[in-house]
């Protein structure tokens, strides 16, 4: 990492100030459409990870409450209901009976999106020396340039 960068766990928040001295030394158009389609691929992936979170965190939630509709049952006598919660509900799993919530944002995170973060990386490192977001910096100074030249 150059200075003035930061990240977390996976890597993929880096924050960086823009100059005209930070363009990547030679990257072809192609190659400038290339990567921007893998650095946007990484984004919608960041996305479906925060969709993970979610749907972990509605699962988590719907579990407390059927936690609470557990000993509710059984306050009002229904106990085939209430042991049916805690037998066959409460302990499984949402995928296959046995993986958990937490278990599939983990594998997803581990088995995938960090993998693919490597392969974003990589691939900036290769094309554009590291540089991230080639295509929106190129964008930017156009229309600055564009302002600027009316």
């Amino acid at each position: 990492m150059r200075a003035g960068d930061t990240s977390f766990a996976l890597g993929v928040v880096v924050t960086h100030m823009t100059s005209d001295a930070d363009d990547p030394p030679a990257v072809t158009d192609a190659e400038c459409a290339a990567l921007h389609r893998v650095e946007l691929a990484v984004e919608w992936l960041q996305r479906a990870q925060g969709e993970l979170v979610a749907f972990h965190h509605s699962v988590g939630h719907a579990m407390d409450h059927l936690a609470e509709a557990e000993a509710q049952l059984r306050e009002c006598g229904e106990e085939e209901l209430a042991d049916a919660l805690r037998d066959d509900y409460l302990p499984r799993g949402v995928v296959d009976e046995e993986r958990w919530s937490y278990d599939v944002l983990e594998s997803y995170q581990a088995g995938f999106m960090r993998p693919m973060v490597g392969f974003e990386e990589r691939a900036r490192e290769h094309i554009a020396d590291g540089h991230r977001h080639v295509a929106e910096r190129r964008q930017e100074r156009a229309w600055k340039r564009r302002a600027r030249d009316r």
